[in-house]
């Protein structure tokens, strides 16, 4: 399914009385919900390695409404957003009683797991792009995360 294809079913569904939509495919996972007035999808490609997972997201108005765009917040040029490469929920451990893979103040080196993404029943663990020092944590255990929110920021070394 493309984008456009995947447009088209967002717009048909504005249209409709229907709420939610989910479709699950070998290909794909597309989640469609309607609320406040939008309708909002998540199209996730279904992959067989554990590679990172695209998403693509699709808001569509379907009454006018006014939205507040609300500060964001900055992150020191000096330090490096790690971000989640999936949807999931985030683990700063192995399991239960294990200790966590980073704490703030570690040191961190390219290709160590910082941290792990439970998607689908699959536990992904998350290896460290960067060398560095871990300043903050941003998330935290056993919590949702979405694609590309950010995890940790780490001074680089």
């Amino acid at each position: 399914m493309d984008t456009r294809e995947i447009q088209k079913l967002i717009d048909f569904i504005s249209k409709s009385d229907l709420s939610e939509v989910n479709i699950e495919t070998a290909e794909l996972k597309l989640q469609i919900k309607r609320s406040s007035g939008t309708v909002s999808s998540v199209y996730v490609p279904v992959e067989t390695s554990h590679a990172t997972v695209q998403r693509e997201t699709f808001n569509t108005p379907v009454t006018q409404q006014i939205s507040t765009v609300s500060p964001v917040e900055s992150t020191p040029s000096n330090l490096i957003e790690v971000k989640s490469p999936m949807i999931g929920t985030f683990y700063r451990s192995g399991g239960p009683g294990k200790p966590n893979f980073v704490e703030i103040g570690d040191d961190i080196a390219v290709g160590q797991t910082i941290c792990i993404v439970e998607a689908m029943k699959l536990f992904n663990e998350i290896e460290s792009e960067v060398s560095g020092k871990i300043v903050k944590v941003l998330v935290e255990d056993a919590t949702p995360v979405e694609y590309d929110q950010v995890l940790f920021l780490v001074e680089p070394a």
